[in-house]
This record gives C-alpha cells, sequence and structure tokens, in this order.
C-alpha cells in the first residue's frame, strides 16, 4: 500500500480501494502541512471504546454515573439509554426517522442533568474519578499537531465541559485544539442551569450546526482533510468546510464489527476495527507531516 506508513499493514486495518487511499495520503503530502487540518469526534474516537474488558465511558456516560447525579436521576437516565440507543444505531432506520429522536433523546438527558443542581467546580473531580481513556498514542497525535501548527477541530455530541477536562486533565490542551459540542450553562453561583444551544446530536453533525462558527472560514486555505469518527454521523463533520480538495476519512468500527463491517467500508476509506489505538492515523500523520 504505501511502504512509508507501515501502520496500514496491521490487522485491525481494513481498506476497500487501497490504490485510492495511497493517492490520498500522496497528495496530502505534497501540499505540505500549511494545508492540512484534522477534524475528529471525541467520544470513542479519541476516548477508547474498551479498556480491560470493560466499556469506557463516553463524555456523557462520565456525568451520568457520577455522584452529583441521585440515584433516581441514573435510573432515568439508563431508562432513556435503553429506549434511544437501539434507535440511534438500527441500521433499518433512515436519519430521517432518527434525527427528531436523537433531539428528543439529548433534550430529555439535558433536562434530567438540569436538575441535578451540578457545580462547575465538581467538574475537574468528576472526570478524574471516571473510568475514561483516550486511545493508546493520544500524546504523540495531540503534540504532533500542535508542534506542526495543525489546527484539530473536535466536533462532538458530548458534553464540552466534560470532554474539556478530560483533554485537559491529559495535559494536551494545546492552542491549535477547537471543540464544537454541547456545553453547559452555569448560573453566577456556578450550578448548572441548562446546556447551551445549538444542540448536537449524533446526526446533526453538519453544517446546520456550523454556520454561524468562523472557524472553518478563517481555515479556508486547509484543504486537506483528516477525518476521524466512529459513526455514520460522524461522516458530514467536514461539511461546513468551505473548499475540500483531499478527505480522508478514518473509521473506528468499535461494535458489532461482522454486522457493521461492509457499511463501514462503504462509508470510510479507513476502517480501524476493534483498534484502541491511534497507531494508524499517527503514522499517517508521521508521513504526511515530515519534510
Amino acid at each position: 500500500l504505501l511502504p512509508q506508513v507501515p501502520e496500514l499493514q496491521k490487522s485491525t486495518v481494513r481498506i476497500k480501494h487501497p490504490e485510492r487511499v495511497a493517492g490520498i495520503i500522496r497528495a496530502m503530502k505534497e501540499q505540505g502541512m500549511h494545508r492540512l487540518q484534522v477534524i475528529s469526534d471525541f467520544d470513542m474516537t479519541l476516548s477508547r471504546f474498551g479498556c480491560n474488558g470493560r466499556r469506557c465511558p463516553t463524555s456523557h456516560n462520565i456525568l451520568d454515573n457520577s455522584r452529583v447525579v441521585s440515584e433516581e436521576g441514573r435510573r432515568q437516565l439508563k431508562d432513556l439509554l435503553h429506549y434511544y440507543y437501539p434507535i440511534e444505531i438500527d441500521p433499518k432506520r433512515t436519519l430521517e426517522e432518527k434525527r427528531p429522536l436523537m433531539v428528543e433523546w439529548w433534550s430529555k438527558a439535558h433536562e434530567l442533568l438540569s436538575q441535578q443542581k451540578i457545580l462547575k467546580s465538581d467538574i475537574p473531580q468528576i472526570v478524574r474519578e471516571s473510568d475514561v481513556m483516550l486511545r493508546d498514542g493520544f500524546d504523540e497525535l495531540f503534540n504532533r499537531l500542535h508542534k506542526y501548527n495543525v489546527p484539530l477541530f473536535i466536533f462532538s455530541a458530548g458534553v464540552g465541559d466534560i470532554l474539556e477536562e478530560i483533554i485537559r486533565q491529559a495535559n494536551v490542551f494545546h492552542p491549535n485544539v477547537n471543540v464544537v459540542s454541547n456545553y453547559m450553562d452555569f448560573d453566577d453561583n456556578g450550578v448548572l442551569r441548562r446546556f447551551k444551544a445549538p444542540l448536537i446530536h449524533t446526526y446533526n453533525k453538519n453544517n446546520s450546526v456550523l454556520r454561524d462558527t468562523e472557524y472553518f472560514q478563517q481555515l479556508s486555505a486547509r484543504t486537506s482533510i483528516i477525518l476521524l469518527g466512529d459513526s455514520m454521523g460522524d461522516l458530514t463533520m467536514a461539511d461546513g468546510v468551505p473548499s475540500v480538495e483531499n478527505i480522508l476519512k478514518i473509521g473506528f468500527l468499535n461494535d458489532k464489527v461482522e454486522e457493521q463491517r461492509e457499511r463501514y467500508l462503504d462509508a470510510y476509506d479507513v476502517v480501524l476495527e476493534s483498534d484502541e489505538t491511534l497507531d494508524v492515523v499517527n503514522g499517517i500523520l508521521r508521513f504526511v507531516l515530515t519534510e
């Protein structure tokens, strides 16, 4: 494929059109680091899906399962998960059917959390006490992008305050990192009163949410994009970018691998099956960003 990127030979890697992928990566290297940006999902993409045989928490899970949420609140959040999550991943339903139901789920969950009197000052501790883990190689990824001044745009349907704290505690919240997510709105006493608009769920990660952000306008020269995601909803994350010349979509296939493989191979250029590392991404970046 590309001898310069040995990581693409890993057993977890599946690629439907190897020549095309090699061509995109070569083109990115030719365009150079000044044309590159990385757009990534957070939960289960930059963070791990599993650790030591257990599921790792998402940024919402971290909050839902923390001591700041009452027993009753936890029970209700779990009920919502059991009702809506199967809908979110149901291959038989269209996006049009799913969208209003996802809005309903996120809105109800945020409403429940807003009743819990969560304190802004509790967030560092909540994150510290959680089982969250970033994927192996995260420090290399964040530090290399920072070193070469490559913008990293994190686009998440999770909780922005929590995921920023995770990155901060990992010591990789560099100035080139920009996050769009669901942020909490605290009152003057630092108590959560609601979540700020716009609501971002799995299936509206696109232009509709980004219309007002200057972010992509400032980066109009960044026409090479590496996109990292783990769901079908992540494929539209680059839709706000004004002019795209090269885009490489890398998908983490974490769950129900056999039954989802075909869909992922059709949608993503590179599919990583049950791979808890960022090895492949780092290998590609090493090749693209070396002089």
